[in-house]
């Protein structure tokens, strides 16, 4: 799990959750609008592109990472979801993706694709139109 500094974090707002809950929804601001510098995080500059690849339309334009928790019913919960959510997407984009290494099909596997469409061609021809000569 990723340590998030304190000053990272630009702002924490509450506001009104949606969907079942009854009176508490209507109510209490439980839900958790987290908001994050994501230049104060120190992050390499690789894992600073990966995560503004899996963040997608999360990230704004000034390099702010909003991340919106309102699964569970208390403010608390709520909280540490969403510090939670920011730790696993961090160590997410400090995570390496191995590199593709380039392969060539083989001699024989290309006389089996040349002899499959020779095949085809043969089928294909012999569904024309069958001259009385």
């Amino acid at each position: 799990m990723a340590e998030i500094p304190d000053e990272a974090i630009v702002e924490e707002k509450f506001l009104a959750a949606t969907g079942p809950g009854g009176q508490n929804v209507n109510k209490v601001a439980t839900a958790v609008q987290l908001r994050v510098d994501v230049f104060r995080l120190g992050l390499s500059p690789y894992a600073y592109e990966r995560l503004k690849e899996l963040a997608g339309t999360r990230m704004t334009s000034a390099g702010e990472l909003l991340i919106t928790a309102r699964q569970y019913r208390t403010q608390d919960a709520n909280r540490t979801d969403a510090r939670q959510r920011l730790s696993d997407l961090i160590d997410k984009a400090h995570e390496r993706q191995a590199r593709r290494i380039k392969t060539k099909p083989s001699k024989a596997a290309k006389a089996r694709r040349v002899d499959a469409k020779k095949g085809r061609s043969a089928v294909k021809a012999g569904r024309g139109k069958v001259s009385l000569d």
